[in-house]
C-alpha cells in the first residue's frame, strides 16, 4: 500500500453526506494531534460546543481509550494510515445515555461487515472483536453545554480508533486485529466512507429511541453471549448477552447480575 495524500480523503463529499443528515455537520482532517477526542473536549469546553465534527487525524500522540488506557495511530514506511482514528462531536439530548457505545460499536459493525460474512463481533461495552482479536475501540465523552441551564443536552464526543492494517501488538492486552483481513485493499479513507454516515445515522437513531431497538442488533454480533466470563470486579459467570438499555447480563453463582458500570471490564474465561 501506498502514502494516502489528503487527496484521497473524501471530505467533501464525506461533509455533504453528514450535512444531509443534520445540517452544518461537517469533516475535518488534520496530519498530527494529541487526540481527536481531547481537541473536540477542548472546543465543547471553549464554547463551540454547538457544532457538530466529525474530526480524522492521521496520527495521534496522545490517543486514549477507555479508563485512561493510551491508543496510538500508527504511521508505517509504505503506508501513512494503517490505523483509522476519528471523533465525532455533536450536541445530543437523548432520553436515557445507557447503552450509547454499544449503539456506536453497531453502527461500525455492520459498516465494516454488513453480511457478517467476517463474522465482526461486538464485545460489551466498546470493541469490535475479530477472532476474539481487538480491531477497533471506541470512547464516548461528555460536556456540559456552556450557558446551559438544563444538562439535559450535553455535548458528545464520540471517539473511534480502527485499526485498517496489521500492527505490532507489543503491549497490547488483546491481539490485534485488521479490516485487511477481509478487505486487502482497504484504506483509512475508504473505511471512513463506509461508516461515517451510518454512523451519524445511528447516533441520531439512538438519541431519539435509545439503544432498545438496537439490542437485537447488538445480540447478532454479541462476542460474548453464551460464554463463561471474568469480570475486573472478580465476578465469574456465563454471559447472557445485553438489556434493552445495554446492561451486560452475567448469571453467576449468586443469579444473575446486571454489571452497568464502564469501570468494569470483562473477558472470557480460559477453556
Amino acid at each position: 500500500m501506498t502514502p494516502q495524500p489528503a487527496s484521497a480523503w473524501p471530505l467533501a463529499e464525506l461533509s455533504a453526506q453528514l450535512d444531509a443528515l443534520l445540517p452544518g455537520c461537517r469533516v475535518e482532517l488534520v496530519e498530527e494531534i494529541d487526540s481527536t477526542n481531547t481537541e473536540l473536549m477542548r472546543r465543547g469546553r471553549a464554547g463551540r460546543a454547538g457544532e457538530a465534527v466529525l474530526l480524522v487525524a492521521l496520527r495521534q500522540s496522545a490517543g486514549r481509550g477507555r479508563m485512561g488506557r493510551p491508543w496510538q495511530s500508527q504511521t508505517g514506511e509504505t503506508d501513512a494510515a494503517p490505523t483509522l482514528t476519528f471523533s465525532l462531536g455533536l450536541p445530543l439530548a437523548p432520553r436515557d445515555w445507557s447503552g450509547l457505545s454499544l449503539a456506536v460499536g453497531v453502527a461500525v459493525a455492520e459498516a465494516l461487515d454488513p453480511q457478517r460474512s467476517a463474522g465482526l463481533a461486538l464485545k460489551w461495552p466498546n470493541d469490535l472483536w475479530l477472532q476474539d482479536r481487538k480491531l477497533a475501540g471506541i470512547l464516548i465523552e461528555t460536556a456540559t453545554l456552556p450557558g446551559e441551564a438544563s444538562t439535559a443536552t450535553r455535548y458528545a464526543v464520540i471517539g473511534v480508533g480502527i485499526n485498517i492494517g496489521p500492527r505490532d501488538a507489543q503491549g497490547m492486552n488483546t491481539p490485534p486485529a485488521c479490516v485487511r483481513e477481509w478487505q486487502p485493499q482497504a484504506t483509512a479513507p475508504g473505511a471512513l466512507a463506509q461508516i461515517a454516515a451510518p454512523l451519524l445515522r445511528t447516533v441520531l437513531e439512538f438519541s431519539e429511541t435509545g439503544f432498545g431497538p438496537l439490542a437485537t442488533r447488538f445480540a447478532q454480533r454479541d462476542a460474548l453471549r453464551g460464554r463463561e466470563v471474568q469480570l475486573s470486579d472478580g465476578t465469574a459467570g456465563r454471559c447472557e448477552g445485553v438489556g434493552w438499555t445495554g446492561e451486560l447480563l452475567v448469571h453467576t453463582a449468586a443469579g444473575m447480575q446486571s454489571i452497568t458500570s464502564s469501570e468494569v471490564s470483562v473477558r472470557p474465561r480460559a477453556g
